[in-house]
């Protein structure tokens, strides 16, 4: 079962769920039904309130659903009063994407990032997992509380375990700060990847430097960062080229602080490639996310090309594969469409790539006079004009 609650406009909401029920499909679930509910601000016991979680009771029985999936993140008590009242295991956005990263992890640094960002969430929920002890008894004949004894000790392990994974995450991060300070001494140009998940980065990775990374069409198909040379012939020379873990809507804050060591190649990058599935309805709210954790990484006034791509799947096509937008207080960026799939736009972008590797500017000194035009339905949400003050 797939819940979402919009509580409003302060709050991001997809009331579709489909990016949950793609997380869901990622973890090899199977979604069977999808509740929408509508609140002011989340029931402190039940989240939904105990009405609508009789609704969703009834459905998980008319289903025989096996779990629940909340699209927002709920708080320990939510949660175990979530499980006994519906009878079936309950598990957040969180949980679900912490899952998905441990099961898509290869490498040794990924591996302990995705275990650092585990422990730091279970450590928060230790009362809910040893509420079967809350009649254990205190010294001297007194009743204690909820299985403190095991709680402590196991709070106390857990929190071990943190401080050596977060010392070997350092010692690993000292290895590639060597290999990036080597790729800096080089002089080649830094180029980085970065994007919402499932916006195609790895397969348009792989287009540009003929390399082998897994690309599929599913979320977080990619979690540990590769960089390889990409040679320009115009300029002759190479840049390097990095490929990145890829960002969504709501990623816990916790998984950011464990992939900082990952997400510093995009801080330390010279150019940022910006990758935007040009044919997602929601690429505006998916490119703003990245914006913001970019800025979350400190990486938000580093240069971008914007990179809309999967033209191939785009209807109808843009009148021009190149033009500038704004990004923000009066800064353009060029964008250009490409289709990593069939190559279309790659020799602009490699273009574009080219220019800065040689220090030139990637706008234009002044707008230009007659604004590219593109296709209705990205006109839609899109900037076409540098003086526009809209964001595309």
């Amino acid at each position: 079962m797939l819940v979402g609650v919009d509580f409003g406009a302060e709050r991001s909401f997809d009331p579709t769920l489909d990016e949950l029920a793609q997380l869901a499909e990622s973890a090899g679930d199977q979604p069977v039904a999808r509740v929408v509910a509508r609140r002011k601000a989340p029931d402190a016991a039940l989240f939904v309130g105990s009405g609508k979680a009789d609704e969703i009771k009834a459905l998980v029985v008319e289903h025989r659903a096996s779990g629940v999936l909340f699209d927002q993140a709920l708080s320990p008590a939510q949660q175990r009063n979530l499980e006994r009242h519906l009878g079936v295991q309950v598990a957040d956005r969180t949980a679900l994407i912490l899952e998905i990263f441990a099961r898509r992890a290869k490498s040794h640094e990924g591996k302990l990032q995705v275990e650092l960002a585990r422990l730091q969430y279970v450590a928060t929920r230790l009362v809910r997992r040893w509420s079967h002890l809350e009649r254990q008894r205190g010294g001297a004949g007194l009743r204690g509380g909820p299985g403190e004894a095991q709680i402590e000790l196991d709070r106390r392990m857990i929190g071990e375990r943190i401080k050596s994974v977060k010392a070997r995450l350092a010692k690993v991060q000292r290895h590639h700060d060597t290999q990036r300070k080597a790729r800096a001494k080089s002089g080649a140009l830094r180029v980085s990847l970065v994007g919402y998940t499932n916006a195609g980065k790895s397969t348009l990775f792989n287009a540009l430097v003929k390399a082998r990374v897994h690309a599929a069409d599913q979320l977080f198909a990619t979690l540990d960062t590769t960089t390889r040379a990409l040679y320009l012939e115009g300029v002759g020379q190479a840049v390097a080229l990095s490929d990145t873990v890829g960002f969504i809507r709501d990623l816990p804050h916790k998984l950011v602080e464990a992939f900082r060591a990952t997400l510093q190649e995009a801080t330390e990058a010279d150019l940022l490639l910006h990758v935007i599935d040009a044919s997602s309805p929601h690429r505006q709210a998916q490119r703003d996310e990245v914006e913001r954790v970019l800025a979350e990484i400190g990486a938000q006034d580093l240069p971008q090309i914007l990179v809309y791509n999967k033209l191939d799947a785009l209807q109808p096509q843009p009148r021009a594969l190149h033009d500038w937008i704004e990004r923000g207080s009066g800064v353009l960026a060029p964008r250009v469409f490409v289709s990593a799939i069939d190559g279309t736009g790659l020799d602009g972008l490699r273009a574009l790539i080219a220019s800065v590797a040689l220090g030139q500017p990637l706008v234009p000194a002044m707008p230009p006079a007659e604004p590219a035009t593109t296709s209705a339905s990205i006109a839609g949400q899109s900037t076409l004009c540098a003086r526009s003050p809209h964001i595309a």
